[in-house]
């Protein structure tokens, strides 16, 4: 009996020690630099693209005109339109440093609008796949079926962790 309490308590020391290596820290896999993130956005002068850690945060611009004519609406979807975007899933796909992106938008005097927090991994293959497809019909169509507006809102609050100004957004 002894036998095979010791092969048994050295099997489970083989099988801690594998759990151990598989679990552990591994390489650092290096953050991309500010410079290889804007590369994946179309970035217009008063922009800018930061590194908080390993998450990547945009500042967006959104004009007063667009804030005036569509609202809270407008102010609600203007992170969504840069997070669920082909560029957001290939910052993912080849850069594995980056921990998240988060998109935050702006008045043109630079009040904070909006903010929204995509972590990697929170849509899988068939999510991204959805998500593109939502963000594309609203960047589309949404000034005329303010509708799509809403489902590209709706799908970014179900998968992001997200902010609204309550000087733009009023609360539920």
């Amino acid at each position: 009996m002894s036998a095979v309490r010791t092969r048994w308590v050295a099997c489970l020391g083989l099988a801690a020690a594998a759990v151990v290596s598989a679990c552990g820290d591994g390489p650092d896999v290096p953050v991309p630099s500010i410079e290889t993130v804007e590369g994946y956005f179309e970035i217009s002068a008063r922009s800018s693209v930061s590194l908080r850690g390993n998450v990547a945060e945009i500042q967006v611009y959104q004009s007063a005109d667009q804030l005036r004519r569509g609202g809270s609406l407008w102010a609600r979807v203007g992170p969504y339109v840069y997070l669920f975007s082909d560029a957001t899933q290939r910052l993912f796909d080849e850069q594995p440093g980056i921990g998240g992106l988060r998109v935050v938008t702006l008045t043109p005097g630079g009040a904070e609008i909006a903010r929204a927090t995509l972590p990697r991994g929170a849509l899988n293959d068939v999510t991204w796949q959805r998500a593109l497809n939502i963000a594309g019909r609203a960047r589309r169509d949404g000034t005329a079926r303010p509708s799509l507006l809403e489902e590209l809102v709706r799908w970014g609050q179900d998968h992001t962790d997200f902010e609204y100004s309550s000087e733009y957004v009023r609360s539920r």
